[in-house]
């Protein structure tokens, strides 16, 4: 059997992966949160440096940030860019996720808290408080990067069978078949 070697960048790469997670993940196996908000460039939310339209209604986009559920937020500065972009660049509200993190919190808490951000923008009360007066939250998307991806997936599987009092979720993309093998689904015909 022939011996697989890989290159030297490669195993560096390996090698300072695995001296991160060391540092990161404490002998008990929770995660040293400390060296994590030390590490993480952050940004603080700030309501002055946003889009402003009024005029117009805008649809609300739910945005779930990546991380392999187990680190990232949404201050963190990659996370709070790309949603301003997203409220810049499209006709959005952006509502970016904070959700609860591993191994604190066990797997599927994380599809939990993504749903009840949907029921909570339901709720006449809270949209009123927490977005603004021409938030359409009839046009809701929702969308995420890495884990949060997987994590819109579920939410959106579950808001398909809830009955929201106005809250409508468009999600997937017009034509995208999200009941394929490729994700363990047979295909509906």
């Amino acid at each position: 059997m022939a011996s697989l070697s890989l290159p030297w960048k490669t195993r560096i790469a390996i090698k300072l992966t695995e001296i991160g997670f060391d540092l990161i993940i404490k002998k008990d196996g929770t995660l040293n949160q400390s060296l994590l908000k030390f590490i993480g460039i952050r940004t603080s939310p700030s309501l002055s440096i946003g889009v402003k339209t009024h005029d117009v209604e805008l649809p609300v986009m739910v945005f779930f940030h990546g991380g392999g559920f187990i680190v990232l937020n949404p201050a963190v500065k990659k996370y709070d860019d790309v949603c301003r972009k997203f409220a810049r660049e499209l006709p959005v509200i952006v509502v970016s996720v904070e959700y609860s993190l591993a191994p604190e919190y066990r797997h599927h808490s994380q599809h939990d808290d993504g749903f009840d951000v949907l029921k909570f923008l339901d709720i006449e009360e809270n949209r009123s408080k927490w977005l603004p007066e021409n938030a359409s939250i009839s046009r809701c998307f929702i969308g995420g990067d890495s884990a949060g991806g997987h994590i819109t997936h579920y939410v959106a599987e579950r808001a398909s069978q809830f009955n929201f009092q106005l809250l409508k979720v468009r999600y997937p993309c017009p034509g995208l078949n999200l009941r394929s093998p490729q994700l363990g689904y047979p295909t509906l015909a």
